[in-house]
């Protein structure tokens, strides 16, 4: 899989996706990624891509133009993604599709938005990560690509443990325990300890389900 992002920081992407999971996944040949610096394509000595909002306001705008040369100068013209709090929510079942596809593209924003008139053009596909406010797309997009990373083939170790992570099938995990047996007067279930699989699987699909019922209600409704 290949995916490209376009960014005015492509250094502080790079900090984190050459670190932990995504950083093997890379060097093991898994996922390609690469950085492109929006102001690389800019017309102006200064590589200024921002400018004054028509019709006032605060803040500033990124101008059409670097963002449309950066995408367009990409082989295959990917499939876009723009991160925006005006997107779509992100779901486990979106990554799942997204994960699926050989190459994506995704833009981060910046300042107080991009030029509406590059959004109409390139049509990218809009997704949010919740409903508060930060200061670029970047985070969204490192958060968009960790977890489409987990769903490569190859990148986690134990892939199936991943399938009984929270959200995967809709639901939260179950509690998990590891050694003492007991800490603070609190043991560890006997179930766990019994070696019966099928009566752990059980378990751990009821707990699943009970714990969702309690903290997360609303993932029940599917």
């Amino acid at each position: 899989m290949k995916i490209d992002i376009l960014t005015l920081f492509p250094k502080m992407c790079e900090e984190v996706l050459n670190t932990s999971i995504i950083g093997r996944a890379r060097e093991a040949g898994l996922v390609e990624i690469s950085c492109h610096n929006i102001r690389d394509f800019t017309d102006n000595k200064h590589r200024q891509v921002d400018d004054a909002p028509y019709g006032g306001g605060t803040g500033m705008i990124i101008q059409a133009e670097p963002v449309y040369m950066s995408y367009m100068h990409l082989e295959g013209k990917p499939h876009l993604i723009y991160m925006t709090p005006q997107g779509k929510p992100l779901t486990q079942d979106k990554i799942k599709e997204l994960s699926k596809i050989e190459n994506i593209a995704i833009l981060c924003g910046h300042y107080e938005g991009i030029d509406e008139r590059v959004i109409e053009e390139l049509e990218p596909e809009e997704i949010s990560i919740g409903d508060y406010v930060l200061t670029g797309g970047e985070l969204p997009a490192l958060v968009l690509i960790d977890a489409i990373c987990r769903m490569i083939p190859g990148v986690l170790r134990n892939e199936e443990a991943y399938q009984n992570e929270s959200h995967y099938d809709g639901l939260l995990e179950y509690p998990q325990y590891t050694r003492p047996l007991e800490w603070h007067g609190r043991k560890v279930p006997e179930v766990l300890l019994s070696g019966h699989h099928e009566n752990i699987a059980k378990w751990q699909k009821k707990e699943a389900i009970k714990r969702t019922k309690l903290k997360r209600p609303d993932l029940l409704k599917d």
